[in-house]
């Protein structure tokens, strides 16, 4: 259901202090770390992302995983229907890999939802 998940922190290296040792007993790892954030997962596969912005109330960002663009499509028209807002129609994101197909909601609580195709 969910491909990844990500939260707005403060201070992150101070976060991702907290998740290396927190989650480290699940089986998950810190795979990549910059000024603006980290990710974490299993090894390989993060889908835990922490980004530097600190403002907790400017929502959180999930995305779920489907199975192909038209899906990916379909999630961003009837979410649109329901009273979501655009954050950015069906298509490749390139910026974040060749295949990376996916679509972008703010729901009416301020969250970033995404549909995702082809990361794997």
């Amino acid at each position: 259901m969910y491909d990844h998940i990500g939260l707005r922190v403060k201070d992150v290296a101070a976060s991702a202090r907290f998740y290396t040792a927190a989650l480290a007993p699940l089986g998950c790892v810190k795979s990549y770390e910059d000024a603006d954030g980290a990710g974490f997962g299993p090894p390989g596969k993060p889908g835990l992302w922490l980004h530097a912005g600190g403002d907790a109330a400017q929502g959180a960002h999930v995305a779920f995983r489907a199975a192909g663009r038209e899906e990916v499509a379909e999630f961003h028209a009837q979410g649109l229907k329901a009273g979501g807002k655009d954050n950015g129609a069906a298509g490749l994101r390139l910026d974040y890999s060749p295949t990376y197909y996916a679509a972008f909601l703010i729901d009416p609580d301020g969250n970033n939802v995404e549909a995702v195709w082809g990361t794997e």
